[in-house]
């Protein structure tokens, strides 16, 4: 049960980041520039790999936040593969090649696995015996 809890805060994080993207492509001032986009986006997955923690660690289970932070990361990356790219990035002309070759899309990765073990570390110390 611990693991499909974990997935679901993968798929969390995914389709925070996913809506995150969408309107950004429609904000007036950043929608040409997917530097930015991306940007605001690495700040904000901090707060959405936080938030499914909170939502995976409610239930007192005992998982490093390392390894819930990788699932959440390969379950969005899995998304990626299965939705995003052969409905989002295809018909707008784009690639599996590129979009798994783009250094935002493992920035993104990397940040939300990172933030969700720091996170855990600093909010789950066990206490000394």
């Amino acid at each position: 049960m611990k693991y499909i809890r974990a997935i679901f805060s993968g798929i969390m994080v995914w389709i925070a980041v996913s809506l995150s993207f969408y309107i950004l492509e429609q904000t007036l001032f950043v929608k040409d520039s997917f530097f930015w986009q991306s940007f605001m986006v690495s700040i904000w997955i901090v707060f959405f790999a936080i938030g499914s923690a909170k939502f995976y660690y409610f239930k007192n289970y005992q998982m490093s936040g390392l390894q819930l932070g990788i699932i959440m990361s390969l379950t969005a990356l899995f998304l990626d593969i299965i939705i995003t790219v052969p409905f989002v990035e295809i018909p707008n002309g784009r690639s599996y090649e590129s979009f798994f070759t783009s250094p935002a899309l493992w920035i993104l990765a990397f940040l939300n696995a990172f933030s969700v073990f720091i996170w855990q570390k600093q909010n789950h110390k066990k206490t000394p015996a």
